[in-house]
């Protein structure tokens, strides 16, 4: 039954993720997205963007993303140390991401606007938990062994 709960519990913070992501142009300012999505960065129609408040909503929506992510390393592994571990990983990256997003943008040209795509897809999607859960699973495998 444990076990049920909390699968179920997985299911819907994955679930929110995907709401996150399924209503991005309701909760967040991101005028990329449309650059991106229908090609104007082909031809370098670069949208008017309001950077501070673009980078604000960004920032709200890694770290949306980055709670919905712990909740669900604790669902899953019932460790703190695991989510105190990953929350350092999530600040850590979130500096290193948000200050090269901000280089690219003022940069921006030709050369490195798909530079700029990753890393604000890197920021805005949550990647970083796809590449922790096995990675802790693992661990929590190893762990076992040696004991």
């Amino acid at each position: 039954m444990k076990q049920l709960l909390r699968l179920l519990g997985i299911a819907v913070l994955v679930t929110l993720l995907v709401l996150v992501r399924l209503f991005e142009h309701q909760l967040f300012y991101d005028p990329l997205i449309d650059f991106y999505r229908y090609g104007g960065y082909l031809a370098m129609d670069v949208p008017q963007i309001i950077f501070p408040k673009l980078l604000l909503n960004v920032s709200l929506r890694y770290w949306l993303n980055t709670i919905i992510s712990l909740v669900i390393l604790y669902v899953s592994f019932r460790d703190k140390n695991i989510v105190k571990f990953a929350a350092l990983l999530f600040a850590l990256l979130f500096g290193i991401g948000l200050a090269t997003f901000t280089v690219l943008y003022y940069n921006l040209n030709s050369e490195n606007v798909m530079g700029l795509f990753y890393v604000r897809r890197f920021l805005i999607h949550p990647l970083f938990i796809l590449i922790l859960l096995p990675a802790f699973y693992y661990y929590r495998l190893k762990k076992r062994e040696n004991l």
